[in-house]
């Protein structure tokens, strides 16, 4: 299936959503997995990097291996997840990406040599970006070589806007000659500049600096300090509102958006220690409580005007909003998967134990050497919380069509 045939042909459409969150990226991988193994299995395919042996004498051949991006008609992600995303959208099996995340995780993340806490970025761009190139090459967002649709999700800090790089033809400024004939047209920036502003997080890398115009460039950091590290709403709205050019109907029979998070520790402090701390350490805390408040808003708004599956308890007074409905109506099938490291959750849900100073570890976003210990969680997470009845069969058509 083509990508305009993702984009505009008939039948219901699916959106996959992938939070941020650093090297955590790998258990969304590990959810990605196990997502693409089901759907596989539906599809009569298999998911892999190659298509597997006939079935013996006289049997055809094999049906084309499986990917994510055959299923789903647009994948976006934030930071960490538009690596993942980019991936998905270029074809990539999921087997595939993990690889290269361990390989990721272990020569991306390159101390600086004169890092100086909030002065010079914790690390070195030059060796992301050249497994970036890698894995990339010199692919642009409007390449043939993109399978469906694809959105990276940016901050423009100098003019303090969110940005959605997307490669929808007929949004405005893919190729935008007769709106703006200053205006670079967002098909031909390269995927490897997108993906390096998406993940440039403040002070653990460096900003990206991306023509825009003609002679104007605009300085874009990680997508995760707007309210879209969890890029599930914005990608909601991508899809319905009129202006980005989808115009995709809403309602569960004609939507399926599906969100993958990166983890996630909650967060308590000794009122007493935060009362004396310094004023820089109450306003990291402060962000990192925004940052925080925005994923539960998405999800809340989520639950409230989908019908969900995967219910999450937003807090102790609305509960998880079961018994609530936006306006008598649903608009959307929506699903969440996400992993907690807290001791009480992993022991009750997973029957695994942690102690406090490892879960600590495994919440940072910088700490590559925790991959294959996220990697594990993830995979346990995956197999309790990802069944196959989270995705109707009326959304299967057109992806099972493709590989059929």
């Amino acid at each position: 299936m083509s990508r305009d045939e993702h984009l505009f042909g008939p039948g219901p459409k699916r959106i996959l959503a992938l939070d941020g969150g650093g090297v955590r990226g790998i258990i969304s991988l590990a959810f990605l997995e196990r997502i693409e193994a089901l759907l596989a299995a539906r599809a009569g395919s298999e998911a892999g990097p190659e298509a597997g042996p006939e079935a013996g004498p006289g049997a055809g051949p094999a049906a084309p291996p499986f990917r994510l991006g055959d299923y789903f008609d647009l994948i976006g992600g934030t930071s960490t997840g538009s690596l993942i995303a980019t991936g998905l959208a270029l074809g990539f099996s999921v087997g595939q990406l993990i690889a290269m995340y361990l390989t990721l995780a272990r020569q991306g993340f390159r101390g600086a040599r004169w890092h100086g806490g909030i002065l010079i970025p914790k690390f070195r761009t030059r060796p992301l970006v050249e497994l970036l190139k890698r894995q990339i090459g010199e692919t642009t967002l409007g390449s043939e070589q993109i399978l469906t649709g694809l959105a990276i999700v940016a901050k423009r800090l100098d003019t303090g806007s969110v940005w959605v790089f997307h490669n929808n033809p007929r949004a405005p400024y893919f190729d935008p000659a007769e709106r703006d004939p200053q205006a670079v047209p967002n098909r031909d920036l390269p995927l490897v500049n997108l993906v390096r502003a998406s993940t440039a997080a403040p002070t653990f890398f460096a900003p990206e600096r991306i023509e825009v115009a003609r002679g104007v460039s605009g300085v874009f950091v990680d997508g995760g300090v707007s309210p879209h590290n969890n890029p599930s709403l914005l990608l909601l709205m991508l899809a319905g509102i009129e202006g980005y050019g989808y115009r995709w109907p809403l309602g569960a029979e004609n939507l399926l958006l599906c969100s993958v998070g990166t983890g996630e520790q909650p967060v308590t402090h000794d009122s007493a220690a935060l009362t004396a701390a310094t004023s820089a350490t109450v306003a990291l805390h402060a962000l990192t409580s925004t940052m925080n408040d925005c994923k539960w808003l998405n999800q809340a708004l989520l639950q409230w005007i989908g019908v969900c599956p995967t219910l999450w308890p937003i807090d102790s007074e609305i509960g998880d909003l079961s018994h609530d409905r936006f306006g008598g109506g649903a608009f959307l099938h929506y699903l969440r998967y996400d992993l907690l490291l807290e001791r009480r959750w992993l022991d009750r849900t997973l029957g695994l134990a942690a102690t406090d100073r490892e879960l600590a570890a495994l919440a940072r976003m910088d700490r590559p050497e925790q991959v294959e210990r996220l990697l594990e969680l993830g995979r346990a997470a995956a197999a309790v919380q990802v069944q196959d009845t989270h995705f109707p069969t009326r959304f299967d058509a057109v992806g099972q069509a493709a590989v059929a």
